[in-house]
């Protein structure tokens, strides 16, 4: 017969285990880590107590190149050998710019580089009941290339190849990002019945090295400038900004959270969209 001391025991070990639970340090991947929005991120979660894994083509823990299939497999393959005991949380913030001269490495990076990682890590996220993050941006909405986007989605490697030397490298990089978001909103439920919570955040423009590009380019300094004196906040966002809101994303606050596109922009698309909901 078990003692009423057993009984209380029993009573109060689940609430205990979930505490302590709460007291263990996570384990994370952030991949874009070595600047802008990836390093923030990175901070955040350290200053957490987080074990971080940062991923990035250099100064990082993990050295990968995303552009490529090869690539890809071997940064998962790293990812999974860095953190045997599973994985608390993905956070895809590697990204290139619509002014980069190869527009092929826009997809490749923006869109293949997050869910590419996502589906090789989706069993050790699900073994720690783990998230996933991505970032799209809050020119996503922006009419793009339907079919671009949804070649993207679908894994169409022809139909990519027909649509890409179409596009503007601001068209491939806008429409890159709006395909992540679906893409993530289509896939949040199934990967939520295996323990996964999949949301994204869209940055408005945030001041990092890659945004510095267009800041400072000739053909768009003017129109730039223009657009940052718009912002209802009255100022660009910061990396930090961003990390915030990704760090609530992971957080256990954010525990039913699941599906989500947020958007982290000083109230730029509620000014462009208010009627969207």
């Amino acid at each position: 017969m078990l003692t009423a001391r057993a009984l209380r025991w029993m009573a109060v070990r689940p609430v205990w285990a979930e505490r302590n639970k709460e007291n263990m340090m996570g384990s994370y991947i952030v991949t874009g880590a070595a600047s802008g929005i990836g390093a923030a991120v990175v901070a955040r979660l350290q200053a957490d107590g987080e074990k971080v894994i940062g991923l990035d083509r250099q100064d990082a823990d993990i050295i990968a190149d995303l552009s490529t299939v090869s690539g890809r497999q071997g940064a998962v393959e790293q990812c999974l050998n860095a953190c045997p005991e599973g994985l608390d949380g993905l956070v895809c913030c590697a990204g290139v710019g619509g002014t980069h001269p190869l527009t092929s490495l826009i997809p490749e990076v923006n869109f293949f580089g997050s869910t590419a990682l996502l589906e090789g890590l989706a069993d050790s996220l699900a073994s720690r009941r783990g998230s996933a993050v991505f970032v799209s941006s809050n020119s996503a909405p922006h009419p793009s290339d339907e079919q671009y986007m949804q070649a993207l989605i679908d894994g169409n490697r022809e139909l990519l190849a027909e649509r890409l030397p179409e596009l503007s490298g601001h068209q491939a990089y806008s429409g890159s990002k709006q395909a992540i978001a679906r893409w993530m909103r289509h896939q949040a439920p199934d990967y939520a019945r295996k323990g996964v919570r999949l949301n994204a955040v869209a940055p408005g423009y945030t001041r990092t090295a890659m945004t510095a590009e267009t800041e400072n380019h000739p053909d768009y300094a003017a129109a730039i400038k223009e657009f940052l004196e718009s912002i209802p906040l009255g100022r660009a966002g910061e990396a930090n900004d961003i990390a915030n809101a990704i760090g609530f994303l992971l957080s256990r606050e954010a525990a039913f959270v699941c599906g989500s596109l947020l958007y982290v922009d000083g109230g730029h698309d509620a000014m462009f969209r208010p009627d969207v909901i």
